[in-house]
């Protein structure tokens, strides 16, 4: 090997190096700026995002019902259903190793101490209180 191949591969390898030490040091700096703004944070903020998270969740799964629906009234069966029956079973299969409680529920009671319904979704009482009967029935009616 000449010297010129071996002064270019150790450029090659220090320049990798290189590159991968910038590319952790950026990864530890997006870790110390998530930290300082979640600790930052108060518990009400946090239990607002959860309500958000958890509200789209919501909108995703009554998508998903009513996508059911049309699918089934049109007779238009295709891979969406199945992938929607699949979102539906998994939900379910949640809330059964949970105990009827959705984890969702669990991880911001760790910011609340209400006792209604609704602290953890952004719905009307009644409707959180009742959610899983209404769609549960909705479902079994399909």
């Amino acid at each position: 090997m000449s010297v010129i191949k071996i002064c270019l591969l150790t450029r090659l390898l220090l320049h990798r190096s290189f590159l991968k030490l910038h590319h952790s040091q950026i990864l530890e700096q997006r870790e110390v700026y998530f930290l300082y703004f979640t600790n930052r944070m108060t518990a009400a903020t946090k239990l607002n995002i959860i309500k958000a998270v958890h509200s789209l969740i919501w909108v995703f799964f009554n998508a998903v019902i009513f996508y059911l629906y049309y699918a089934a009234n049109s007779n238009k069966i295709d891979k969406w259903v199945w992938i929607g029956i699949g979102f539906i079973l998994l939900e379910g299969l949640v809330l059964l190793v949970f105990k009827k409680i959705c984890p969702v529920t669990l991880f911001a009671r760790k910011y609340s101490n209400s006792t209604k319904d609704n602290f953890d979704i952004f719905l009307p009482n009644w409707l959180a209180k009742y959610n899983k009967l209404i769609y549960t029935t909705c479902l079994l009616l399909y």
